[in-house]
């Protein structure tokens, strides 16, 4: 079970590595609009994700 934790977070850890080192600039933007949103906004996107990330290791996992 440990193993399989760490490549999940390894495998994250190259997905979200991607973007800033294929597009730096894209990047940054996206670091300017996250600046400007409410907290409101940022906390739903983080639940939103680990809802979807829940649902998906439940399906693949299992």
């Amino acid at each position: 079970m440990g193993d399989l934790l760490l490549g999940a977070f390894a495998l994250m850890l190259v997905f979200e590595g991607l973007l800033p080192f294929l597009n730096p600039r894209a990047w940054r933007q996206v670091f300017e609009r996250a600046l400007q949103m409410s907290d409101g906004q940022i906390r739903f996107i983080g639940l939103a994700s680990m809802l979807l990330g829940a649902l998906l290791a439940l399906v693949f996992v299992s």
